[in-house]
């Protein structure tokens, strides 16, 4: 990853994957970069699932697989999880005590995962019952981040993870200092990784609640959708010599 030139670090569902021909179009176009590209999936899904999402769709192997919605690294293509990310997201992670904070509130039910890296919830649009077990959390002074995304996913994360932080120092770690970075995504817990100040694109069928983020020069809101939104945004920052290219002092930290 140190020599390669650009990156594209994306979600997975509805973002890279859900159009196959232009999925396609996008391999093709990263191909063309004769740097080399790093590819990153950032995802909500547990790393069996992503698994399984690869082999399904043929999805090619990316360099790092940033897991369960930023609290886990895995190095590819051995699937060895990175050792440094992995201390700090258990440091003072409690899963247990969320779990018994959640009980009061029947509406949020727990999801059937295969570890306690996390701890993530449906609801059927109980929004007051959302609420309420944020500050539950809150006034217990748990240790936690705390993601609502789509009106229904509620995920409670070890304190200093999410897809934005775990991309960070994926890149302040792995990546070249002036690597030309793009990042995409689609729903709220993208919301982390995509309101920062490298270059991002939401594509055209994301959820509602990205409209939540301000516009700025390094934000591309695409028309197209899922892998043709990030071609489009590929080819607006690095495409020609025309592009509006980002070059960064920093990778890291809110816009």
């Amino acid at each position: 990853m140190h020599s390669k030139t650009h990156m594209l670090a994306t979600d997975l569902d509805n973002t890279l994957v859900g159009m196959p021909e232009e999925l396609e179009e996008l391999t093709i176009l990263l191909k063309q970069e004769t740097g080399g590209v790093s590819l990153i999936y950032v995802t909500g899904r547990h790393a069996d699932s992503v698994k399984e999402l690869m082999a399904a769709e043929h999805l090619p192997i990316p360099d790092l697989v940033i897991s369960d919605v930023g609290t886990a690294i895995w190095h590819m293509p051995d699937w060895k999880e990175d050792r440094a990310w992995q201390e700090k997201m258990t440091a003072d992670w409690n899963p247990d005590s969320v779990k018994t904070c959640a009980r009061r509130f029947p509406s949020l039910q727990l999801q059937n995962l295969p570890d306690d890296r996390r701890v993530s919830f449906t609801t059927e649009g109980d929004t007051a019952a959302v609420r309420q077990f944020r500050q539950a959390l809150e006034k217990q002074a748990i240790p936690h981040e705390f993601i609502f995304s789509s009106n229904r996913d509620v995920d409670v994360l070890p304190k200093g993870a999410g897809k934005g932080n775990a991309l960070d120092y994926v890149i302040r770690t792995y990546a070249r200092p002036d690597v030309r970075l793009l990042v995409a995504g689609d729903s709220g817990n993208d919301i982390d990784m995509l309101d920062r100040e490298w270059p991002s694109v939401i594509v055209g069928n994301a959820h509602p609640e990205l409209q939540a983020i301000s516009d700025r020069q390094t934000l591309y809101r695409a028309d197209r959708h899922c892998a043709g939104g990030i071609c489009d945004a590929w080819q607006y920052f690095y495409g020609s010599a025309d592009s509006t290219e980002y070059k960064p002092k920093k990778l890291s930290g809110k816009s």
